[in-house]
């Protein structure tokens, strides 16, 4: 058995092997960061033993839970029989899988082309758009992000995000999110749609396509009015404008229903989804209907998108969260956690709002200073990993502290968390 110190000593290794060896475009959460080595279900362990409760389960990934056994052991299953061959070889299980997608996926998106990155599936989503429509332009929300590729970066609204100083801005028209803390929900959404109506008066002609993340998840879990998503996807349609759906981090379950735009009412054009499809093994897909699928139609190919053990995973992954309702225990979770950051909210004044749906909630911090609230998010995250919880962080000025636990999570555990968060936010508030 090693000594905590040689186990210290070990986390200390991985941090200067980090600094020596990775871009320094790469960081981690926490001024002393645990070196983490297992997880089983809504719990991972460090190097030293310690236990924690992960409330970001890696930005929506592990909604099933880490090193879920039924999903793992068809992972091991498949990697046994045939680990890899590109779809330019029959195999069976990516076929079963785009069959199983179209079953949950809403109207009529039926066609799926399987890659390994949500970044990969928004890059194909908006080459789709422009094939299809013969057109080149595109329409984002401000503070959107949508993957770090070339033309999901020149999409993403968020400036922290947007790494290339040589980004395609004459292709992209941005335009307000339905978000202002200056104005009324229904008042942002006008004042979006308004914007969105201008563009599609002045150029609609050029646009191809609109991406929308249905709830902003980095730019501070954004949530629209129940009726925001319709509007827009009328005004679209009268200029023949596309919308493309980004789930990367709502999809499968999280915000209640399978996916977060079926609270809306609203079947999009394109779809893309990634993250929680794998439940850790690297699996993506755009999707959209037969008659847009028609216009990709010259040869192409992702050499690991829809690889056999990946989509053996993403099976099972269904097969859980239909067999789990987690959907389901994601809403009902979902509404006790919201209940119980409301109440700390009364009692917090450094508490600016509470916002989300199902499993995805955000909980924004001001003290009046937007750095000194970020710096306050950073102490909470730091107290609550010392305290053995794991939450994440995100916002347009990183002030935001994000619930994204795995939906296997119970009310025990929210209960526990939402103790030790009172705790620390009288510290940090003092």
């Amino acid at each position: 058995m090693k000594s905590p110190l040689w186990l210290h000593v070990e986390a200390q290794q991985t941090l200067e092997l980090r600094k020596s060896y990775f871009y320094p475009c790469t960081q981690h959460f926490y001024r002393r960061p645990p070196l983490l080595v297992r997880g089983r279900g809504q719990y991972v362990y460090d190097s030293e033993g310690k236990t924690y409760t992960d409330f970001f389960a890696g930005v929506s990934v592990m909604s099933c839970g880490h090193s879920n056994e039924e999903i793992v052991e068809a992972t091991i299953s498949q990697l046994r029989e045939l680990q890899h061959t590109c779809t330019i070889y029959l195999t069976e299980a990516n076929a079963r899988l785009a069959e199983r997608l179209a079953q949950v996926m809403p109207g009529d998106l039926n066609r799926s082309f399987f890659c390994s990155s949500g970044s990969e599936a928004n890059e194909g989503a908006l080459l789709l758009a422009r094939i299809h429509t013969g057109r080149r332009g595109f329409i984002s929300l401000e503070h959107s992000l949508h993957g770090r590729t070339y033309l999901t970066m020149s999409v993403t609204g968020l400036r922290m995000w947007r790494a290339d100083d040589y980004l395609g801005g004459e292709d992209v028209t941005f335009i307000p999110r339905p978000y202002d803390e200056s104005l009324s929900a229904e008042e942002a959404a006008q004042r979006s749609l308004a914007a969105l109506r201008g563009v599609l008066e002045e150029r609609g002609e050029e646009i191809a396509a609109m991406i929308v993340e249905p709830i902003q998840g980095n730019g501070g879990i954004i949530v629209p009015p129940s009726w925001y998503f319709r509007e827009v996807k009328a005004l679209l349609e009268r200029y023949g404008v596309l919308l493309i759906c980004d789930e990367i981090q709502t999809g499968f379950g999280r915000t209640g229903r399978m996916f977060a735009i079926e609270h809306y009412g609203v079947v999009p054009d394109i779809m893309t989804m990634a993250k929680a499809l794998g439940n850790g093994t690297p699996i993506s897909a755009f999707a959209t209907t037969d008659a847009i699928a028609a216009s990709l139609n010259r040869p192409s190919a992702s050499t690991f998108g829809g690889n056999p053990v990946s989509a053996a995973t993403a099976l099972a992954v269904l097969d859980f969260i239909e067999s789990q309702r987690l959907a389901e225990r994601a809403q009902a979770l979902g509404g006790l956690l919201k209940a119980g950051l409301l109440k700390l909210q009364t009692v917090h004044p450094g508490i600016a709002h509470v916002r989300g749906m199902g499993l995805m909630i955000g909980m924004e911090l001001d003290y009046g200073d937007a750095g000194v609230s970020a710096a306050k998010v950073d102490e909470l995250l730091e107290r609550m990993k010392d305290r053995g919880f794991l939450i994440g962080k995100n916002g347009v000025h990183r002030n935001v502290v994000a619930f994204q636990p795995p939906l296997v999570i119970t009310e025990q555990d929210i209960h526990d968390m939402t103790e030790a968060l009172e705790r620390t936010l009288h510290e940090i508030g003092e």
